[in-house]
């Protein structure tokens, strides 16, 4: 099973607490889905589900997004499985 990945941005001087979380899973059609929640820590967040034809797009779509969010200034705070 693909691990979670979750993200957080935190600057208390600009009143930032962000987070970002992303989780691969089947669907019922045996596709693969990439699940990405984003949001302010502590309140609910906005989902978005992309379906991919196989594991490794989507995990690769992941290892992308998780890139460009540390390049922004998240920090990886678990990624378990």
């Amino acid at each position: 099973m693909a691990p979670r990945v979750y993200l957080t941005r935190e600057d208390a001087g600009r009143n930032m607490a962000r987070y970002y979380l992303m989780d691969v899973q089947t669907t019922l059609f045996g596709e693969w889905s990439l699940v990405r929640e984003w949001g302010r820590i502590d309140r609910a967040g906005q989902v978005r589900i992309v379906v991919f034809p196989t594991e490794a797009a989507a995990l690769k779509a992941m290892e992308t997004i998780e890139i460009a969010k540390v390049r922004k200034g998240y920090n990886i705070k678990t990624s378990q499985h």
